[in-house]
């Protein structure tokens, strides 16, 4: 059996994933269904656009329902750690070589806040950051070259 890691949800995104999941098993399921009904009323569904249209996208909407579900079931919901290190849950703000500042939300994509820039733990940019504390200097590969920034403050995200 393999581990599964627990992934890091704010209580937000974690309400959110609830909503878009009921929304998804309800409203989206009826919906397709009637789709699926009103291409089939076409006649042969052997070479119906509609009908294929249908239930492709009925795949791709039970694809995300079984991705939500995982994610539901092996997610850890919790503030973030106040720490002076940079953690999942961390706010980080960092300098480039030119004293350009960013600002970026260290956790997973379904912690997506509308205006903060997110760092994924997974990403070679999050994978530098973690355990950083302010002061130091972090690089990582990416396919455009080798990038170094310096943490400038790490804070627990408030949202």
């Amino acid at each position: 059996m393999t581990d599964v890691e627990q992934i890091w949800l704010t209580a937000a995104a974690y309400e959110n994933l609830k909503q878009e999941l009921h929304e998804l098993e309800t409203t989206g399921r009826r919906h397709i269904e009637e789709r699926i009904a009103e291409a089939r009323s076409h006649g042969d569904i052997r070479e119906n656009a509609d009908y294929d249209a249908a239930k492709n996208e009925q795949g791709l909407m039970e694809a995300r329902i079984r991705q939500i579900r995982h994610i539901l079931d092996n997610s850890e919901v919790r503030a973030a750690e106040d720490s002076d290190t940079v953690q999942v849950g961390s706010v980080v703000v960092v300098e480039d070589g030119d004293g350009a500042e960013r600002e970026f939300f260290v956790a997973s994509k379904e912690n997506k806040v509308d205006g903060m820039l997110l760092a994924s733990p997974q990403s070679p940019l999050g994978e530098a950051l973690l355990g950083a504390a302010a002061g130091d200097t972090v690089s990582y590969e990416a396919p455009a070259g080798t990038f170094s920034f310096t943490v400038v403050s790490v804070r627990p995200f408030d949202g």
